[in-house]
């Protein structure tokens, strides 16, 4: 059940990100604003062990998975206007 929790949330926070950040240069698609949400979840959970606001067994909740999501939304916008 973790798992698929896990999907859920990634997906609702990629969501939110998208909402949050909208643009051209965006990934589209069920699987990649899921893949957005979870990437975005740990990157939270990854940052906040580094800057001890979570456990060794923690991680990111909704919002920290939301705040990581737009941070991974906002680098894969600057490499795709590099790109381009």
């Amino acid at each position: 059940m973790g798992f698929i929790w896990t999907i859920i949330i990634g997906f609702i926070a990629g969501i939110i990100a998208k909402f949050l950040m909208p643009g051209d240069n965006e990934p589209s698609g069920f699987v990649l604003t899921t893949i957005l949400g979870i990437v975005g979840a740990f990157v939270a959970t990854f940052l906040g062990q580094a800057l001890g606001w979570y456990g060794p067994d923690q991680g990111a909740g909704l919002v920290g998975a939301v705040v990581g999501a737009v941070i991974v939304l906002f680098v894969y916008g600057a490499i795709a206007r590099r790109s381009a």
